[in-house]
């Protein structure tokens, strides 16, 4: 039993750690939309992440250059470049994929104590939540006349769409069975073996957590001087990933790349100055 739980203590510490960071980085910053103070120099707030101006007509554009800047990112590694935290991830990865089939059969023996909480994150539920807070910013924006809460939604959806093309693509090629595809037995050999499409049934890595995790990082990081704001948005997206191996709809490590993913492609290139 400790073996299993010690597994899930690594990936809810592993996406602490994502939601510090992004804390630690926001501190001492003024009210994105507020004026520079006396003490912040001119160039200051037109580099900072959370100072990205997104339009409608600009968003084609920008997400066709997301995209190159992801798949052109290993050359940055062959530059030297951003080593420590691909390590670091693919490290974590590499331990929940160990971990994975010690942990999934204690979740699918006690499903029915789970019920409820599934019940509550459906996946079609879910979907539909992350949706909801973009599609709700950019109603109020439009009928506030904020142009900056009009960016913070459109910029979520570039990230939410930037994520998924690289999720669906990691999919294509794992072919990773699900949990809830797996008879009863082990959960060894779950890698290129799903005969499913990647739309439906490849589950490495979680796109529901690359998602809500990529719309997570636009709001926390544009609305990060409201200090409840990056603690509600993360543990709401840490909360819907957890769900999705509550529900043996995906493994741990599925959840962490996928959380991984949603967070550097936002927060790495998506809110990168322009």
């Amino acid at each position: 039993m400790t073996g299993k739980f010690s597994a899930l203590v690594l990936i809810c510490a592993s996406m602490a750690f994502i939601s510090n960071r992004a804390l630690a980085q926001s501190a001492g910053r003024e009210l994105p939309d507020a004026p520079q103070s006396a003490t912040q120099s001119p160039t200051e707030g037109v580099n900072a992440p959370e100072e990205r101006e997104v339009t409608w007509h600009t968003l084609p554009k920008d997400f066709l250059r997301d995209q190159k800047d992801i798949w052109l990112f290993p050359t940055q590694l062959a530059r030297g470049r951003h080593w420590v935290p691909t390590l670091a991830v693919a490290g974590v990865t590499t331990g929940l994929i160990f971990a994975d089939p010690h942990v999934m059969p204690y979740f699918r023996s006690h499903a029915r104590n789970l019920d409820d909480l599934n019940d509550t994150f459906d996946a079609y539920i879910t979907t539909g939540e992350v949706a909801a807070l973009p599609a709700s910013l950019l109603v109020a924006g439009y009928m506030r006349h904020d142009s900056y809460q009009v960016g913070t939604a459109l910029l979520a959806g570039e990230a939410y769409a930037d994520s998924a093309v690289v999720d669906l693509a990691m999919k294509a090629v794992t072919r990773r069975k699900r949990p809830s595809d797996v008879p009863t037995g082990s959960f060894e050999g779950t890698f290129f073996s799903s005969g499913k499409s990647p739309l439906k049934g490849s589950s490495f890595p979680s796109g529901h957590s690359a998602g809500v995790f990529s719309v997570a990082t636009v709001v926390a990081t544009r609305y990060r001087s409201h200090r409840w704001v990056p603690w509600a948005v993360y543990g709401f997206a840490t909360a819907i990933s957890f769900s999705r191996v509550t529900a043996s709809a995906h493994f741990p490590s599925d959840v962490f790349l996928g959380a991984a993913i949603g967070y550097t492609v936002t927060r790495y290139e998506v809110l990168r100055p322009r």
